[in-house]
């Protein structure tokens, strides 16, 4: 189960509307809540749409075991900085937290050979849960399938799996 930790950026499912405020589901023991302001550009005239069963890519700014997890969709800055709503027509999963610290590290090449396989739009949460979209739904599944299968794999065993998709 996951721990909501400040500052983490996680994938979260909206539960529920409950006035100004939504309800996450990001994998841990309670649900996130994240308030209809927290958005870039939102004020009390201009709400974002914001439907239940929606994915929503967030941090958290408050993550303690006395006080509800609660999120927000921009920085310090009042940006966005690719926070928010999250597409519709990717393909959500789940992974362990070792293979999503694997995937964040600085130097992972795992993304860069898989960028070069076919173009897709990735978002990694810290708590298990990544999105990816790729052109079609078969590229997609393809993709879904080797970062599953990368926390097992060598890196000489990941790029013969690699060269064999793109048929060289």
């Amino acid at each position: 189960q996951y721990v909501p930790v400040k500052g983490d950026h996680v994938i979260g499912i909206v539960t529920a509307k409950a006035g100004d405020v939504f309800r996450l589901d990001v994998g841990g023991s309670e649900p996130a809540s994240l308030s209809y302001l927290a958005f870039e550009g939102a004020t009390k005239r201009n709400r974002p749409n914001v439907q239940v069963g929606d994915l929503i890519y967030g941090q958290f700014v408050v993550a303690n075991k006395d006080m509800e997890p609660e999120m927000v969709c921009i920085d310090s800055s009042g940006k966005s900085s690719g926070m928010g709503i999250i597409g519709q027509d990717g393909f959500l999963f789940k992974v362990s937290l070792g293979l999503i610290r694997k995937l964040l590290a600085p130097k992972c090449e795992i993304i860069q050979e898989l960028s070069q396989l076919y173009p897709f739009e990735l978002v990694i949460g810290m708590n298990g849960r990544i999105w990816v979209k790729a052109k079609t739904v078969q590229q997609t599944l393809i993709i879904v399938n080797i970062l599953e299968a990368c926390e097992f794999m060598t890196a000489e065993q990941r790029k013969q799996a690699l060269a064999k998709l793109s048929g060289n």
